[in-house]
């Protein structure tokens, strides 16, 4: 956690007092460059009040600071996308929620290439399921089909099975924007976007803060046009609440045993490499263009059967039920 060089507070909860920032434990004010500029209760600045300063960006309403270990500054291919949608009034405000998750953060980043997940966790099964992995940006790209057995919050929000689609790309190691359209059977479109940013706090253990806005429905009021957004947003956290289940109970496994359905995990981590090495050693194999995509078939075909059992022995108890009442 950055910290002041006077007894040591910590920034997150220091106030913005004209263009400085301010010490929330002595009022000691410091400019954008890290110099101190004012201490409201001394004579004079010590010459020696200075603290490291870190480029920022602001964009989609929130607050980026860039750390590089080397020093450098950030490169304009990694300049973060701006979403339009944060700024239109027919869309929701950010909500946001964050966690401690007690597992490394490598375990987040390999869902990029983890179809079978969505099937078991998310209750969704993926028609079409596609990996980009390009210079500093890893996507998946993605059309799911909620289970009838087994509707999650967000299906159950938009009134039972419907059609997911899913653009999701991170831009750097930490950082992802998922653009999600969901379309119901009777024709209701909801349009999302998540945000999934996280950072180590040490090799087992990081935060998870993630944030969602949803475009207000066509043809209903306004009342539940903000309804049904927050019910779909609020889908999208339990989501992050469902994986984290599971991440605190894995183990960090550097080879771990795979069939083909599972994706390029080795490749997405060769990609995800290039991040905690010095500039000089990113070779060309972690930026170079890969796609991959999954062939669906084989697991659609089996878990249709499965959806199709579970529903048979649900009725037969309410029937086997209904008989003995």
């Amino acid at each position: 956690m950055p910290t002041a060089p006077t007894w040591a507070a910590t920034w997150p909860t220091a106030p913005v007092k004209g263009d400085s920032l301010a010490c929330p434990f002595h009022d000691w004010r410091w400019n954008g460059k890290g110099k101190c500029t004012g201490i409201p209760y001394a004579r004079r600045v010590p010459p020696l009040a200075r603290t490291k300063a870190w480029p920022t960006m602001v964009e989609n309403k929130m607050l980026f600071v860039w750390n590089d270990p080397e020093g450098k500054q950030p490169p304009a291919e990694l300049a973060i996308p701006r979403i339009e949608a944060a700024f239109d009034a027919e869309w929701t405000d950010w909500t946001w929620n964050s966690m401690v998750v007690d597992a490394n953060c490598r375990e987040v980043v390999d869902n990029v290439v983890d179809m079978a997940h969505f099937f078991y966790v998310h209750y969704g099964f993926p028609t079409f399921f596609k990996n980009v992995f390009e210079g500093y940006t890893a996507s998946q790209y993605m059309t799911s089909v909620s289970r009838e057995d087994m509707m999650g919050e967000t299906a159950k929000a938009l009134g039972g099975k419907n059609v997911l689609q899913s653009e999701a790309s991170y831009y750097g190691p930490s950082f992802m924007i998922d653009y999600l359209k969901s379309e119901s059977p009777g024709g209701l479109v909801v349009e999302g976007y998540l945000i999934n940013c996280h950072y180590p706090i040490n090799e087992n253990q990081f935060v998870l803060m993630y944030g969602a806005i949803a475009k207000k429905p066509d043809g209903v009021t306004p009342e539940q046009a903000s309804e049904i957004a927050e019910k779909f947003v609020g889908g999208l956290g339990k989501g992050f609440e469902q994986d984290a289940a599971i991440w605190k109970r894995k183990s960090r496994i550097n080879n771990p045993l795979l069939c083909e359905e599972d994706g390029p995990v080795y490749q997405l981590r060769r990609w995800y490499e290039q991040f905690y090495v010095d500039a000089a050693e990113v070779s060309d194999e972690m930026t170079d263009r890969f796609e991959y995509e999954v062939d669906t078939t084989r697991a659609v075909t089996a878990w249709e059967a499965e959806v199709a059992d579970n529903i048979a022995k649900r009725e037969a108890a309410v029937v086997s039920g209904t008989a003995h009442a």
